[in-house]
């Protein structure tokens, strides 16, 4: 049995999906210690970012070529964005980390960013199963991702209660909530990613 090629969309597609996961894993487990790791940091996610603003430009570029293509146009570029917006999201919260000299992490952060890693991992699950048209298989990891995002719905309410009852400094309340609030956006834009998974599955099962 032939292994079927596969196309250029899949393959780009894939190269999102996984240069956003190491981005979220670098994310995850990169120690802060100082305020001179925040500029390696914030450095090190702009290049992720940087990285998978080069891919959506060749998947543009590639759809204006392209006369036919395995689903419809809009919801690969549809596809594509939505895991953009999570990296973006990340590489603009690091930025935050950086700007606002925050170099402690608490429990709160910590869960949202397991949550996003995890997420993280079901978008590269999903994308595999897109490119072999294994489509109904794709339904459990859309799944997974809402349920995450669900999670970090009840995390953002306890961080928010908890950062106004223990912190005094005013500045650092505001900048703190500010960071659990990205967080929090960045698994909605997870969800996205999980919602555009869904319609195609819908339009092509």
């Amino acid at each position: 049995m032939f292994k079927q090629k596969k196309d250029k969309f899949s393959l780009l597609l894939e190269s999102i999906a996984l240069n956003l996961k190491e981005g979220a894993y670098y994310f995850a487990e990169y120690k802060l210690k100082n305020a001179g790791d925040l500029k390696i940091f914030s450095d090190e996610m702009k290049k992720f970012e940087t990285k998978g603003d080069e891919f959506i430009h060749e998947i543009i570029k590639e759809l204006n070529h392209t006369f036919i293509t395995p689903i419809e146009r809009e919801d690969i570029l549809a596809l594509a964005m939505s895991m953009d917006d999570v990296l973006d999201g990340l590489e603009s919260t690091a930025a935050m980390f950086e700007m606002y000299s925050i170099t402690e992490v608490d429990e709160y952060m910590l869960k949202f960013v397991n949550a996003i890693q995890s997420c993280a991992d079901e978008i590269v699950k999903a994308i595999d199963l897109l490119s072999v048209k294994k489509l109904q298989a794709i339904r459990a990891h859309a799944i997974q991702i809402k349920e995450l995002e669900t999670v970090c719905d009840g995390v953002l309410r306890q961080s928010i209660k908890h950062i106004f009852t223990i912190e005094k400094d005013p500045i650092r309340l505001i900048k703190i909530k500010e960071i659990y609030e990205n967080l929090e956006d960045i698994a909605d834009f997870c969800q996205d990613v999980a919602n555009t998974l869904e319609t195609i599955i819908m339009k092509n099962a």
